[in-house]
């Protein structure tokens, strides 16, 4: 087996733990609120989060391919998998430290802040400032207030449309409802972080020789990365479920149908019109807080909503010095 093919196979097994711990941890963006109001039980919840996911992941085409070829670029050689490697080991450190602490920190962010943060310590690859600006930091910020504009503005229009109608009879509705917001919200997710590890691993066989683009994606990433995803996603992550879905605002079905629909639209735009690689957490969370927002401001719990957001500031820079110190520690390995 050539030194190539084993940094290869190291890069790919740490792409699939950080797949794995992205499914885990991100998997209270697809349940959390169906969870908290009832309207689905946890473990069904789970299992159609883990379907949608590896639907959705077949959808991710263009989305990978802005992870593979368009944050960084690297030479081909062993040392810029070693780059890769560190980058996606400090995203894992990161994903494992927000769980922890039951933070619905951004998944993506940290797997972006680790690749960078390794590049520009290795000083042999460049990081594509205006991708990152464009498709990643405009992003970041834009997609919580978009999120919080539309949940409130849905959820205002909802109890319009059924302000005469009688409450026992709406909540029954609206949690058969949030079946099929869940659904989408699933697909949605496996459409977006599935293929943050796929464009991971084609950027991996790209750098160590195995083929000539870093946007051609074999069959087999497409399984593997979907299946992975939804065997995390399946294996839950109760801390940051417990966060979002009985936190930041106490969710009933209307609001929580509200939310999902909201994020899921977010999500599904950005991966099939603009192919950009947005956070499905900060999504999510912005569109809980704006529906939440409409009863009274102060039924949002801005102090854990506080706490979120100082994880989502954070996560970037984190994982980016993770990210390099792990490339300090594994570059004797890697030549």
């Amino acid at each position: 087996m050539s030194p190539e093919l084993i940094a290869v196979l190291a890069v790919i097994l740490a792409a699939m733990a950080f797949d794995y711990t992205n499914g885990f941890h991100d998997a209270a963006n697809a349940i959390a609120t169906s969870v908290s109001t009832r309207a689905l039980t946890p473990r069904v919840a789970l299992a159609m989060a883990a379907v949608g996911n590896f639907v959705g992941a077949h959808f991710g085409a263009e989305v990978a391919k802005t992870v593979g070829d368009g944050l960084v670029k690297l030479p081909v050689g062993i040392p810029s998998l070693g780059v890769v490697f560190a980058g996606v080991v400090g995203a894992i450190a990161w994903n494992l430290i927000t769980w922890y602490f039951g933070l619905p920190s951004s998944s993506s962010h940290a797997l972006f802040g680790g690749l960078v943060g390794a590049t520009l310590f290795a000083t042999h690859g460049t990081v594509e400032w205006d991708t990152i600006l464009v498709k990643v930091l405009i992003p970041m910020v834009a997609s919580p207030f978009v999120g919080f504009l539309l949940g409130f503005a849905v959820m205002v229009g909802i109890m319009w449309a059924f302000r005469r109608g009688q409450p026992g009879k709406l909540n029954r509705g609206f949690r058969i409802a949030q079946t099929i917001s869940a659904a989408f919200m699933s697909v949605g997710h496996g459409m977006q972080d599935a293929a943050k590890t796929m464009g991971i691993i084609v950027l991996a066989l790209y750098t160590g020789g195995f083929q000539d683009s870093a946007t051609d994606i074999p069959w087999w990433v497409f399984w593997t990365s979907a299946a992975v995803l939804a065997a995390g996603t399946y294996a839950g992550g109760w801390r940051i479920i417990r966060t979002l879905g009985r936190k930041i605002i106490d969710l009933g079905p209307a609001e929580g149908f509200a939310a999902e629909m909201v994020a899921s639209s977010v999500l599904f735009f950005n991966a099939l019109v603009l192919h950009a690689p947005i956070s499905t957490t900060h999504t999510i969370t912005s569109a809980i807080m704006g529906v939440g927002a409409t009863k009274r401001l102060s039924a949002v719990r801005w102090n854990v909503a506080g706490n979120i957001v100082i994880a989502w500031i954070t996560t970037f820079p984190a994982a980016a010095l993770i990210a390099c110190i792990v490339y300090f520690a594994v570059r004797p390995i890697f030549g």
